[in-house]
């Protein structure tokens, strides 16, 4: 089995985090990985994206054209990458940040008020974390068997004082109904 997710949104968002989270989490259940962090030169408040593909298999090519998941963070990232998304696939979307809805009807949508829910529970810079939660609840792409391992894995030291907010905010994506 291969999934290949593209997340989406502005620097600062959290976005190449949230993919690295995902890798690692794939990596710690034995799968074949490849990580792929793209960002405008600007950084915050720039464009950016991250691929990340999961397998049973070698994998082949670090790129991402045609993702099986689409998380969008923010409308351009939405705007951009909603055709490309493969029929069948599924699409995550930030619906405090994006009002509009998918035009597509061949895809699986789930729409997560991400930031508002990490406003509302204290933790106003981990949208991106909520999303994962949701994500791994819905695609079944990695368990929630290693989501604290890993998280003890990709917080840096220096920020090692977020790891409880993280989970908590990964937490909320996982309980999240519909």
């Amino acid at each position: 089995m291969t999934t290949q997710l593209l997340i989406a949104g502005f620097g600062g968002q959290g976005v190449l985090f949230a993919g690295k989270f995902i890798a690692y989490n794939g990596l710690l259940e034995g799968r074949q990985l490849s990580w792929l962090p793209s960002y405008g030169p600007e950084m915050r408040g720039g464009t950016a994206n991250c691929s990340v593909i999961l397998s049973d298999e070698p994998v082949g090519s670090p790129i991402v054209s045609k993702p099986d998941i689409l998380i969008a963070m923010n409308l351009p990232s939405l705007d951009k990458y909603e055709d490309a998304v493969v029929p069948g696939g599924m699409i995550f979307v930030d619906s405090t940040l994006i009002e509009r809805k998918i035009k597509r009807t061949d895809v699986k949508v789930f729409y997560v008020p991400a930031t508002g829910l990490a406003n509302d529970i204290g933790l106003p810079t981990l949208a991106n974390m909520i999303m994962v939660g949701k994500f791994i609840k819905e695609s079944g792409a990695v368990s929630t068997n290693n989501v604290e391992s890993t998280l003890k894995k990709v917080v840096s030291a220096r920020k090692a004082n977020l790891l409880d907010m993280n989970l908590k905010a990964i937490e909320c994506g996982l309980n999240l109904e519909g």
